[in-house]
């Protein structure tokens, strides 16, 4: 996979001990590379990073991306090849809550990251990850593409646009090629909804369904005729993983930039249609509409074009909406059974994913350049 780009790389992640971020470790195990994390401790034991095994096979440390010091010299000791950065304050609802928290760890801890990078000379290549959220969204029909000017309603929005604005800003001044030299290459990559087993976080729908299942209760539904991008979560790793292996190729320089990872457009689903998926999959449960006209802002429509990412890095989704449902609901089911131990039925998961990848024969999985 990936033209075995990340074997023998060392690889440091922020946001290692996340749901995403766990699933990107797992990912880079599986591809033999060198890895440091670089995060706050993990919330629950029931977290994909704690279930999975990560916490005992990876190179981690607990600390906060809001310390500058602490994280250069843990990327300046590690020397890495490429650094995927997550660490953030992840939930829209909580934004709305603690702002301040939400911009410090969001904003400054890009910009931390970004100055950290680039005075380490071993960075092949940055992928920030930051949301699909960071569009200034006028709830249009057509998906957003990536030169769409940033914004946001909310706080949570609003500190992923800044990122996004960072990001740029750091790529236009510091990295990319100079006379022909090559430099860091810098993205930053916008995904969907994204759900997947291990994920605990609250306000979340897949967490509230499951939670809600597991203690036979009916899942209370926010927003149930908001739509989304939904994807598993390992559709946007593998676009993660693919853009940042383009680090050494001739033309690194037109792979910087920002990038849509979303689905295909029949998984642009209402949650209600979502959450009767789960149910279905589960095999029993009910839901009741928790709508509440005083609630904090939440967006109704987002969507996003993946044309760019399509074309240009010949990079596509795996999985349709039903499948990311069953996955995810199959992982939760097994959890149910197992509880501590899902590092074996995780990596199960994975593997699965790849062969579905290589059968129907994606670029990435094939380990085929994109051209």
């Amino acid at each position: 996979m990936f033209n075995n780009f990340f074997s023998g790389k060392k690889v440091f992640v922020t946001g290692h001990t996340g749901f995403k971020g766990s699933w990107l470790l797992l990912w880079l195990k599986h591809l033999d590379a060198e890895i440091k994390g670089f995060a706050l401790a993990p919330k629950t034991k029931q977290d994909h990073y704690v279930t999975a095994g990560l916490d005992r096979t990876v190179l981690s440390e607990i600390n906060d991306i809001r310390n500058f010091q602490a994280l250069k010299k843990s990327i300046d000791s590690f020397q890495p090849d490429i650094v995927f950065h997550l660490a953030a304050q992840p939930l829209v609802r909580q934004s709305y809550e603690d702002p301040r928290e939400t911009y410090e760890v969001n904003v400054m801890g890009t910009v931390n990251l970004f100055e950290a990078v680039r005075s380490c000379p071993s960075v092949l290549s940055v992928v920030n990850i930051t949301s699909d959220k960071c569009y200034e969204n006028v709830e249009k029909k057509e998906g957003y593409v990536e030169n769409d000017p940033m914004g946001g309603h909310d706080p949570y929005s609003s500190s992923k646009g800044c990122s996004e604005l960072i990001t740029a800003a750091f790529r236009k001044s510091y990295f990319g090629r100079t006379n022909s030299q090559p430099r860091t290459m810098a993205a930053s990559v916008r995904a969907g909804n994204v759900i997947g087993g291990g994920d605990w976080s609250k306000d979340r729908i897949m967490t509230d369904a499951v939670t809600a299942l597991i203690n036979n209760k009916s899942i209370a539904v926010r927003n149930p005729d908001a739509v989304r991008p939904w994807q598993h979560v390992l559709e946007p790793l593998s676009g993660y993983l693919w853009l940042a292996s383009q680090a050494e190729s001739r033309n690194a320089d037109k792979f910087c930039g920002g990038w849509n990872f979303g689905p295909k457009s029949g998984s642009f689903t209402k949650v209600r249609e979502v959450v009767e998926h789960i149910i279905h999959c589960w095999g029993s449960g009910s839901w009741t509409d928790a709508s509440d006209p005083d609630a904090p802002h939440e967006t109704r429509l987002l969507k996003l074009d993946c044309t760019k990412a399509e074309k240009q890095l010949a990079w596509t989704p795996v999985l349709n909406i039903k499948e990311s449902i069953e996955l995810s609901v199959d992982w939760y089911k097994n959890f149910n059974t197992h509880k501590n131990d899902m590092s074996f039925f995780s990596k199960t998961q994975l593997e699965k994913y790849i062969e579905r990848a290589r059968a129907k024969k994606i670029k990435w999985a094939m380990a085929t350049g994109p051209g």
